[in-house]
């Protein structure tokens, strides 16, 4: 047996071993990546840890840390009420003003991690007050950032773009936008659909949160006092306090440090944090703790796997054998697939800039349709970045307050799998089969 096809068979040991016992999976990763690295690829340490992503683990870290400080100081209670004001109180609408937001930051040139960096906590804050579903509120802000992320001067829009230029394929920008734009918005309707969106419809600030409308009163859920966690009181949310101010100021610094002048969004987060912390201890005290760490060891510790596997040439493997088949439809799809699964544990501006290129030699022969091919590839290899092992499924479930991760970890698998299954059979049916091109 090949020393790619038992790297794989690893990877799905550790998939089988993380969902029948109560073990972090990351941590399963790790020891699958020492031993398939040492005995199997004879890779030292250095290459092992090649793949380590260190940008990931400082954005998700950053990221918990500095909403954990807003949590305990007020400050995300304050934006659910004022989103709440946006739309007149209707409950129903907020998931959508969640996927518009993302969509137009990513539209306007926000890589789509960052925009999901920016916006999930504030969602899945709403959604815990609220009684709304973790995972649709989280999946709609992810589907919003793919919605916007092929416009023409978009990051993805502009990396898949130079691709086909750079390749001499005939592309169409607009068609690119509108794939990615129509796919994302029409599995947001039926996420938003099957996972209670229509039960919110009539709900708004006269009936407030679930608990309210069942008839059981809290302190929070009536916007009294309550104890933050460390012993001090958060004032009503719908009140300023200078605490709250400095930590608005700074999540606005951080989406002008992101957009604006392109700095990191991990690193941006952990200094306004730390600065944050140094005038107000009581209230950032236990914040650090509050950072979701198990979260962090499970996506560093897959994704380390991951940069095994692609220095090991298993990545590479499975295109090569993809290109060698003489159908063009056929291959046309499992590139698909491949950009698809790949990209659910990858990085999906990687996976389209490898994929595309393996598809110029069918490409050429005239049989497949450039333009829809290149579209189904990008939405393929984007569609599915709700996995848990992607940066912004990962954001979404470090983003997710009060609830049983690993619960939220298997819905977000678990529909992760299913986008993995049915999205890039339905794009390759609708761009690819027609002959767009």
């Amino acid at each position: 047996m090949s020393a790619e096809l038992i790297s794989i068979l690893v990877l799905v040991v550790v998939f089988v071993i993380a969902t029948t016992r109560s073990i972090n999976m990351g941590a399963l990763a790790f020891a699958a990546a020492f031993g398939v690295g040492e005995l199997v690829a004879d890779l030292d340490a250095d290459g092992i840890f090649a793949g380590f992503p260190g940008d990931l683990f400082v954005v998700l870290v950053g990221v918990t840390y500095l909403f954990a400080i807003a949590r305990a100081n007020g400050t995300t209670d304050w934006l659910v009420h004022a989103s709440i004001r946006l739309v007149r109180g209707r409950i129903a609408l907020i998931p959508w003003v969640m996927f518009a937001l993302t969509g137009a930051l990513t539209a306007i040139g926000a890589v789509s991690p960052a925009a999901v960096a920016i916006v999930a906590p504030i969602a899945l804050s709403f959604a815990a007050r609220y009684g709304i579903s973790p995972l649709l509120m989280g999946a709609l802000v992810v589907h919003g950032a793919q919605a916007g992320g092929f416009s023409p001067i978009s990051i993805y829009g502009s990396i898949v773009n130079g691709v086909v230029e750079r390749e001499n394929l005939p592309g169409n920008e607009l068609v690119l936008f509108l794939a990615s734009l129509v796919v994302n918005l029409i599995i947001a309707a039926i996420v938003f659909v099957l996972f209670g969106g229509l039960k919110l419809k009539g709900r708004d600030l006269a009936t407030g949160s679930a608990a309210e409308s069942d008839g059981k009163d809290t302190d929070k859920d009536k916007g009294k006092d309550t104890d933050n966690g460390d012993g001090a009181l958060a004032a009503d949310a719908s009140g300023l306090t200078p605490a709250r101010i400095a930590t608005l100021t700074a999540l606005a610094a951080l989406v002008v440090a992101v957009l604006v002048f392109d700095l990191d969004a991990g690193l941006c987060a952990i200094t306004l944090a730390v600065v944050l912390s140094a005038f107000w201890p009581d209230t950032s005290r236990k914040a650090v703790g509050e950072v979701a760490w198990p979260t962090v060891l499970l996506i560093c510790g897959v994704l380390t796997y991951v940069g095994v596997l692609e220095e090991m040439g298993t990545i590479d493997y499975a295109g090569n054998a993809v290109s060698d088949i003489g159908v063009p439809l056929l291959a046309a799809v499992l590139l698909c697939y491949i950009a698809a699964v790949i990209s659910a544990f990858a990085s999906s501006v990687g996976i389209m800039g490898a994929l595309i290129p393996l598809a110029v030699p069918f490409l050429a022969q005239g049989e497949i349709g450039a333009v829809g091919m290149i579209a189904a590839l990008a939405v393929s290899a984007t569609v599915v970045d709700v996995s848990p092992f992607s940066t912004n499924g990962a954001l979404v479930l470090a983003a997710a307050p009060d609830v049983d991760r690993e619960r939220f970890f298997r819905q977000l698998m678990v529909y992760g799998g299913i986008v993995v299954a049915v999205v890039p059979a339905a794009v390759w049916l609708v761009l690819v089969v027609p002959g767009f091109g």
